[in-house]
């Protein structure tokens, strides 16, 4: 069940979301609590009772960099040589059922709660037509979650307005958040690492990255509205949200998993807000783009190391590996719905 903080934090996001419809808000401060407030929704979210049955491994973790790499190079050459226009309408049209996808598991946890428990629990299995090995398992539930995310939709599509935006934006990060798993702080750590080179690169030696963030007409990155008409919106992407926030998720249930004070939770979600804000900070004194992840990582890794150093526990840390835990049996939750992971959040 979600608790009170976590109620409040989602209470919050969307109030700030929104804010900038009825009052001035200043971006530099909107960047930095819209972006650790998805990450501290999106942690929570992601404990479960069972582990994870996806995680990365050190392979993929290597070789992510390199495939990221190839795909922005891919978007950078298809603006480059064909129509912007027909570009984004092709990425409209994925952008548009990824949407309904993700906006519909977001608010899904909201919706059941109103709903009778059997619609929740019965799946409903869909077989295509002539192609009766391919199916499709469903509730009720998760159809009426996504009646509202599909007007939605609709809207951004015709409107394509910064809010709508936002708000796939960020339901794409809860859901990356919630739903990947790194597997193991070693994992992790490479992954980051590879990226923290990789969006240097991009930003610092090329024009890439840029350039296809502001070409890009979909929900891959945030806006934030500025007084300036020269550059009307601040811009985030989405990675600088949900790849530190994977790792802190990872911090959060391996507290969790000891049943002790959320510690290291703590220290990475600091280490991430203080990267973001120093971000910030550097951008503005130099009046030019930044790689995020160039003070992102280093505050994720370099707080939680310190910590774990301090502590002495640098052996049980790097030993934590999700993809080796077992399942709980179902009887693990209470009562009253709660799981032990949700008693251990407390």
């Amino acid at each position: 069940m979600m608790k009170t903080h976590e109620r409040a934090a989602n209470f919050a996001l969307l109030g700030l979301t929104l804010a900038p419809l009825v009052v001035n808000v200043n971006p530099n401060v909107n960047v930095v609590l819209t972006a650790c407030l998805t990450v501290y929704v999106g942690c929570y979210r992601s404990v479960k009772p069972t582990p994870p049955s996806e995680t990365m491994s050190n392979e993929h973790a290597m070789r992510f960099p390199l495939v990221g790499s190839a795909m922005l190079l891919s978007l950078f050459l298809l603006f480059k040589f064909f129509s912007k226009d027909l570009v984004n309408a092709v990425l409209t049209c994925y952008f548009f059922v990824l949407g309904i996808v993700a906006l519909s598991a977001t608010l899904l946890p909201a919706i059941k709660r109103f709903l009778p428990r059997h619609w929740n629990d019965d799946l409903i299995v869909w077989r295509a037509p002539y192609f009766h090995s391919a199916s499709l398992e469903f509730t009720r539930s998760q159809v009426v979650a996504s009646v509202p995310g599909t007007f939605f939709c609709v809207w951004y599509v015709l409107k394509k307005h910064w809010l709508a935006n936002n708000i796939l934006g960020i339901a794409f990060c809860i859901q990356g958040i919630e739903m990947l798993s790194l597997g193991s702080f070693k994992t992790g750590a490479i992954l980051l690492v590879g990226l923290f080179f990789y969006d240097i690169f991009w930003v610092f030696f090329t024009p890439v990255m840029v350039s296809v963030a502001k070409s890009f007409d979909a929900p891959i990155k945030l806006l934030f509205p500025t007084s300036d008409a020269a550059r009307p919106f601040s811009m985030l992407g989405l990675g600088d949200i949900v790849i530190p926030g994977i790792f802190v998720a990872l911090a959060l249930r391996f507290d969790v998993s000891r049943g002790k004070q959320l510690r290291y939770f703590s220290s990475s979600f600091l280490g991430y807000t203080v990267g973001l804000v120093l971000t910030i900070v550097v951008m503005n004194w130099f009046q030019a783009a930044q790689p995020a992840l160039l003070y992102i990582v280093p505050g994720v890794i370099g707080f939680v190391a310190a910590h774990c150093l301090w502590n002495g526990e640098v052996k049980p840390l790097l030993e934590y590996d999700e993809s080796k835990l077992s399942t709980e049996p179902s009887s693990s939750s209470t009562q009253d719905g709660e799981t032990k992971a949700d008693k251990k959040v407390d």
